[in-house]
């Protein structure tokens, strides 16, 4: 199998820390690969020695084919960056904005404004291009981000959290963007702390934690791995919700969550739900919701772990200090 991006052994240091330790990563050309994992866990780090953003201190990652230290040139060529931030100057316009990138790579002003105006139309911002970007909202300076990542045709695509602080609406709307991108062969590596958007986007998943790769395979492979799935019982009163926590754990033998209103609690055997109803009905318990389900990608991760994704660590604090020159 062809690898668009491949590593291997890949290690950073800063001081004490290490922010990669010993890291392998590989992703098919035309495909997504959703790296999940909490702040300094080593996401960023990672794609910015896969940009050629930084040296590893040990370890060997190709882009392409191209050794990401020996052929640095070339990896560029081929690859597009989106960072945690929109990185799009406020005083120019959409259109100036993507023929700046374009000029700089190159193009004629002609073809760079042709270029532009693709993506502009592309990403739905046609109507906002003769606008300064300053005007725009968080949602569109995102998605002009994603499209000045886009001037040059990438043939693979790294998306550092590009959805962080963005509404919903806004989050589902660069959903949509990247699977086109996905439609029309481009590979992607994206990192993120919403394990929502790994299960959405994502052909295959890394669970990052401490610099190192805790956990892999697709969305449903990691879920099976708990070897469980999750009832949720969430009763008509408030007032019942202790007594349905009594119910669950008599049954199941163990506490369930109490978060949202509702009882949550893994369930190895299904056939305790008939009995967990049956005691309810005794009582005279009516719920609101009661449904089994496969475990999440953050229930998984928690089990993985032993803490949640947007839990934040201190791994990556120096990663900034070193890029090439």
């Amino acid at each position: 199998m062809q690898y668009a991006i491949q590593a291997e052994g890949l290690v950073k240091r800063y001081g004490e820390t290490r922010a990669l330790d010993g890291v392998d990563l590989a992703v098919p050309q035309g495909r997504l690969l959703g790296v999940l994992g909490p702040n300094g866990a080593g996401k960023t780090t990672a794609v910015r020695i896969l940009a050629t953003l930084l040296r590893p201190d040990g370890g060997r990652a190709t882009v392409g084919g191209f050794d990401v230290v020996k052929d640095p040139h070339q990896v560029r060529s081929l690859i597009g960056l989106t960072g945690q931030y929109a990185a799009v100057d406020e005083m120019l316009t959409g259109v100036e904005n993507l023929v700046m990138i374009g000029r700089l790579l190159g193009m004629s002003r002609a073809e760079s404004r042709r270029r532009a105006a693709e993506l502009l139309e592309r990403f739905s911002l046609s109507d906002a291009g003769a606008r300064a970007t300053k005007t725009y909202s968080g949602g569109m300076r995102r998605r002009l981000d994603l499209a000045a990542s886009l001037v040059g045709r990438p043939q693979v695509l790294f998306l550092d959290e590009p959805t962080t602080g963005l509404d919903p609406r806004s989050r589902t709307e660069l959903w949509s963007v990247v699977r086109g991108l996905m439609a029309d062969g481009v590979t992607v590596l994206l990192t993120t702390q919403y394990l929502e958007e790994a299960d959405q986007l994502a052909d295959d998943i890394l669970v990052f934690d401490h610099g190192r790769v805790i956990a892999s395979g697709t969305s449903d492979e990691l879920k099976a791995t708990t070897g469980a799935q999750v009832l949720e019982v969430r009763p008509l009163k408030d007032s019942d919700l202790d007594l349905v926590a009594q119910v669950v754990a008599d049954v199941i033998g163990e506490t369930p969550d109490l978060a949202g209103g509702r009882a949550t609690a893994a369930v190895h055997d299904p056939a305790v739900v008939p009995a967990i109803v049956r005691r309810l009905d005794d009582l005279g318990v009516v719920a609101t919701e009661l449904a089994l389900r496969k475990s999440s990608l953050d229930e998984v991760f928690l089990a993985i772990t032993g803490h949640r994704a947007e839990e934040e660590s201190v791994a990556e604090a120096g990663e900034k200090k070193e890029v090439f020159a």
